[in-house]
């Protein structure tokens, strides 16, 4: 075959446009040994598409391929998953430790009384009670005023009973019409 036949049908199958009769003359060439040095470049390439279509009439690639994939995957998320186990054993020894220190920490602090005699703790006790019991009482004093709104509500509720009874007797005499 000749340089510019060579070159011509490379051209076409760098855009796309060879037949396979063509794709098969072009491996033809390059595996025959006797290439120009034009095109020699091209040589490995098309040595490589050969030996990868070889690969490819093998009926056990697709199975090779996801096995491979399928492993990966597998590794990936094993790593994964050994790697989180890892950092939840380090967080939780951190938190244990530091919840031990925190504790031992709490128990080795000694209590600290206000006072150093029961009598004097007991008199400020007694006055803070008695401060307190003072205040509920000045509360419960204001509340009495409360009792003088009941009373003086009696008089409002008296003047008022005779329309608060006409208005009950005619929604009475609309029950019945409405029962009629």
């Amino acid at each position: 075959m000749k340089t510019e036949e060579v070159k011509q049908l490379l051209q076409r199958y760098f855009n796309g446009e060879s037949s396979e009769a063509e794709e098969r003359q072009l491996e033809a060439y390059f595996q025959s040994g006797e290439i120009a040095e034009e095109v020699a470049q091209y040589a490995e390439f098309f040595g490589g598409i050969s030996e990868l279509a070889g690969i490819a009439d093998d009926p056990t690639i697709e199975e090779d391929v996801m096995d491979y994939i399928l492993e990966n995957e597998h590794r990936e998320k094993t790593h994964y998953r050994s790697m989180w186990k890892i950092v939840t054993g380090i967080a939780a020894s951190v938190i244990i430790v530091l919840g031990g220190f925190l504790f031992y920490q709490e128990q080795q602090r000694s209590y600290n009384d206000t006072f150093e005699d029961p009598e004097q703790a007991y008199a400020y006790a007694k006055e803070t009670l008695e401060f307190v019991s003072g205040r509920y009482n000045k509360g419960l004093a204001e509340l009495s005023n409360f009792d003088k709104l009941r009373v003086a509500k009696d008089p409002i509720q008296k003047g008022t009973a005779p329309v608060t009874e006409f208005y009950e007797g005619i929604e009475r005499l609309e029950d019945q019409q409405q029962t009629n």
